[in-house]
């Protein structure tokens, strides 16, 4: 007996995920971490709203979610000033990317990202054939001129940006990213992503007429609001835009249960207060321990701190593996020169007490050699 073939496109991919997840780790490995400190999640959690919300909803687990996600849409278009059809809610920012992908990139279309972006806007282009063409960041930002530059050059459908930017934690302020847009060429979208939002400085967020079809943004219940398990993201844009999204999206993707908790997650807006405080607070902390071993942090808008090594990405990437050995889990960027960095999620006062105590030794190890 023998099974079909892949398609030539997918016989050409590998069998990989743009990330390891720490689960995966921790199987590897025999034991938990003590500090989950790398993903990015808010390990502050969802509201008690939201848990309530979740316990109300889970004996209605037996029946498909709303596939149109209509009150959560709704409470959206009130939140932004826009209206219903101008968002698409989907299965967190990762599922939305690949659906925007799917709309516009045909094998061998050029698709421009910078060198070290999240990737898996870069896995997305990849399974549809597209060309991912890259750009270096510039003082640890990402380049919106480099990004035109090539997006002009190369004739790209689609352009991805960040802001804030993860991995570096760095961001540009609305008034660049306004002066980008301007700047767009014929045929080509920007994919604003961003998940960072909340906790960004004042006039971080760009004013974009949600009637201008150039530009599609992205946002999320992960972060900030505690959802990452929950995997509920948003898109906003130009009606005829978001229109696109019907025809590929998986209508059932996004359960009940998920539609309850992101519902009441947007009516909780002290609890973001609180979180933003949290957050804060652990960014200033995560500096100091790096800056008393020698380190430098890098400025942050995000809920995660990138911390400069000071060497090379072999160099990190021995930190990073050292700090595992002594159950603190952190990640790096994957492109030089920001793998220079390990980047580390804000925490509780025990996970970080634990890299307090875990990152000397750490260095140690990982200067050893």
């Amino acid at each position: 007996m023998k099974a079909p073939s892949e398609t030539p496109l997918c016989q050409s991919l590998p069998a990989t995920v743009p990330f390891v997840g720490p689960e995966a780790l921790e199987r590897c490995r025999g034991k938990r971490f003590a500090a989950r400190l790398g993903a990015n999640e808010s390990v502050f959690g969802p509201s008690p709203q939201v848990i309530e919300a979740i316990r109300a909803a889970a004996p209605e687990a037996w029946m498909y979610g709303d596939p149109e996600s209509h009150d959560l849409r709704a409470a959206l278009a009130r939140r932004l000033g826009i209206a219903p059809d101008e968002i698409v809610v989907g299965e967190g920012i990762d599922g939305l990317l690949g659906y925007a992908v799917r709309l516009y990139v045909e094998p061998g279309d050029a698709v421009v990202t910078s060198d070290g972006a999240y990737p898996t806007f870069n896995y997305h282009v990849a399974g549809f054939g597209g060309r991912l063409v890259k750009v270096p960041y510039v003082d640890d930002h990402e380049d919106p001129q480099a990004l035109l530059d090539a997006a002009r050059s190369e004739r790209a459908k689609l352009i991805y940006l960040a802001n804030p930017d993860n991995p570096m934690g760095s961001w540009h302020d609305g008034a660049r990213i306004e002066e980008m847009i301007a700047a767009l060429p014929d045929e080509c979208l920007l994919v604003l992503d961003e998940a960072y939002a909340e906790f960004a400085p004042k006039g971080t967020m760009a004013r974009i007429d949600v009637a201008d079809p150039r530009v599609i943004r992205m946002r999320t219940f992960s972060k900030a609001h505690g959802l990452a398990g929950m995997r509920v993201g948003y898109a906003f844009g130009h009606a005829e835009v978001i229109r696109g999204f019907e025809k590929v999206r998986n209508h059932f993707g996004m359960s009940r249960i998920s539609q309850a908790a992101a519902l009441a997650a947007l009516g909780d807006e002290g609890w973001i207060g609180e979180v933003r405080i949290e957050v804060e607070a652990a960014r200033a902390r995560i500096a100091a321990i790096a800056r008393d071993n020698g380190l430098t942090p890098l400025p942050s808008a995000t809920n995660f701190v990138t911390i400069d090594c000071g060497r090379d990405g072999a160099f990190a990437r021995a930190v990073l593996e050292a700090l595992a050995d002594r159950d603190v889990f952190v990640r790096m960027p994957f492109a030089s020169p920001g793998n220079r960095c390990i980047r580390v999620s804000a925490g509780r006062t025990p996970d970080l007490d634990r890299l307090e105590g875990a990152l000397p030794d750490a260095l140690k190890a990982a200067q050893a050699g």
